[in-house]
């Protein structure tokens, strides 16, 4: 794992290091940092989701601006999705003694992951101060932290269970979103907006079960 955020670290810095050398004001590496919620659920192939339930992302922002209204945009942040779903006999916590018919299980999921969007976006001309934007791309996770709450009609049957031996390391999300960014200096502007992050990967590697997991966040950052 560190070996994996050293290398995207390094990649961030040489990056920066060759984009800075462009001789036209408007092209070039922005940096920033950003931390806001996300309002996550997870659908079940065998089951269906519950809900939304909060987490939270935080990290660095990127934007390489390879036209004056277009940019690149990446990150590195560590975000948490978390989802509630109900699931028939699911694998590793059906006991077929106890509950020798079709039972649903209430489960949570509290996923973390090391996030590294690749998106492009499309910025409008400036309206005075800020200028409007939108957003789609590819959302790249790799998981760090897995736990589950796992209860059967109000009865808690495990609490923080660790299950990344049965959660997938990678999982891949569709990205669309929108907002904007408003200069308050010559070099310094705050952004905000909402994203949708639809993943469409399995993120369980269980067997018999396939759950995907999805989020809003809700943006805020600033750009250096």
């Amino acid at each position: 794992m560190k070996q994996i955020l050293t290398g995207l670290l390094l990649t961030f810095l040489t990056t920066a290091a060759f984009a800075q050398q462009g001789a036209d004001p408007y092209y070039g590496f922005r940096l920033g940092l950003t931390a806001h919620p996300t309002f996550g659920w997870a659908k079940p192939e065998n089951g269906k989701g519950n809900g939304f339930s909060m987490g939270f992302s935080y990290g660095l922002l990127a934007d390489l601006n390879f036209a004056e209204n277009y940019s690149l945009s990446t990150g590195l942040t560590i975000t948490t999705i978390n989802g509630k779903t109900t699931e028939i006999n699911p694998s590793p916590y059906y006991d077929a003694v106890a509950y020798p018919n079709p039972t649903p299980y209430d489960l949570k999921y509290k996923m973390q992951y090391i996030e590294v969007p690749l998106t492009l976006k499309l910025k409008t001309e400036k309206i005075g101060d800020v200028r409007w934007y939108g957003q789609f791309g590819l959302s790249n996770g790799f998981n760090i932290g897995a736990r589950q709450d796992v209860s059967i009609a109000g009865k808690s049957i495990v609490e923080d269970d660790h299950i990344k031996k049965n959660t997938n390391f990678y999982r891949a999300g569709l990205i669309i979103g929108a907002g904007l960014e408003y200069d308050v200096a010559k070099n310094t502007s705050v952004t905000t907006g909402l994203t949708f992050n639809n993943g469409f990967t399995d993120i369980s590697s269980a067997p018999g079960r396939s759950v995907r997991n999805h989020y809003v966040g809700l943006n805020f950052g600033v750009f250096f």
